[in-house]
């Protein structure tokens, strides 16, 4: 019932313009939350999510290699080749974070908030550095405009192909995070403890971590860098539900769908009303929301 000409009960045209956004906005917000609680289960770490470990900013800078002409990706390998450049950019930012973050074998919750924005200013530098080399090249949009790489947003102009790459990885993603969903429970504890119960720890957590980051990978390269809802959800759903992940992760899933819907129905509400003059990107008011929500979780845990 929001869009961009107004408000109200969609006419049979305005409905099927609307229900594309909608879904989108709600396939994003559900993977970008479900990795957002694996993140946090595995690395025991309450601050930890897609954003601030680099994974968004990884994959976000892997799909603008690919749709760059020079790299020649998109003609060659097509939409696959999308989703393989995001996950691999995803992956080697989330490995460098794991890798620089340990400490005689163990993770440092606040090394790894550092390196993670670390990591992310990096990317962020290499992509700003490759996009003003393109600036005089015709470079080609497959996946909605250099400014989509900067801040997230819901595309209106993806096709059919690259949403259907993208759900498929997703969906098989998540059908994984939730088989392995109750063994989720066993890595807060210790090693000696999980290995107890018939749980690999280590293996469990690597598992987590990599499917996390694929699923977020390719939420990311049709989407673009939304930050904090896997971030916000997980807190909002551990409140509603408790901690066991067998509970806590669709129900986090839930949540980051209607989130994201709504702040993009917001971000359609203010340009209905005239009052930007501008569509504002989705990823805009979920940093305005996910900022103060964050320092407020790290004010708390330094008071804890």
């Amino acid at each position: 019932m929001v869009g961009s000409t107004g408000l109200g009960w969609p006419t049979p045209l305005q409905a099927r313009l609307r229900i594309g956004p909608v879904l989108l906005a709600s396939l994003v917000g559900a993977s970008l939350a479900a990795a957002g609680a694996v993140y946090q289960a595995v690395l025991r770490n309450p601050l930890a999510d897609p954003y601030l470990l680099g994974a968004s900013s990884g994959a976000t800078l892997g799909t603008f290699l690919w749709a760059l002409p020079l790299a020649g990706a998109a003609p060659l390998i097509g939409t696959l080749g999308q989703q393989a450049f995001a996950w691999a950019g995803a992956a080697a930012a989330v490995g460098v974070v794991l890798i620089l973050a340990q400490r005689r074998g163990r993770l440092e919750p606040v090394t790894l908030l550092l390196v993670g924005v670390i990591v992310n200013a990096v990317n962020g530098s290499v992509f700003l550095l490759l996009y003003s080399l393109n600036l005089r090249r015709d470079m080609t949009e497959p996946t909605g405009g250099p400014f989509r790489f900067l801040v997230g947003d819901m595309q209106t102009n993806l096709t059919t192909l690259q949403v259907a790459a993208a759900g498929t990885c997703i969906g098989i993603g998540y059908l994984l995070l939730l088989l392995i969903s109750g063994e989720l429970n066993v890595a807060a504890l210790s090693e000696a403890e999980a290995e107890s119960l018939g749980v690999r720890i280590e293996r469990l957590r690597w598992l987590g971590m990599i499917v996390a980051s694929l699923v977020t990978a390719s939420s990311v390269s049709i989407s673009g860098p939304i930050g904090f809802v896997g971030l916000i959800c997980p807190h909002l759903a551990r409140l509603l539900a408790g901690s066991d992940q067998r509970k806590l992760l669709p129900l986090s899933t839930a949540l980051g769908a209607g989130l994201l819907a709504v702040a993009d129905a917001a971000s359609r509400s203010l340009v209905a009303g005239n009052r930007l003059g501008t569509h504002l990107p989705v990823g805009v008011l979920t940093g305005l929301l996910g900022g103060p929500f964050f320092l407020l979780l790290l004010w708390k845990g330094r008071r804890e």
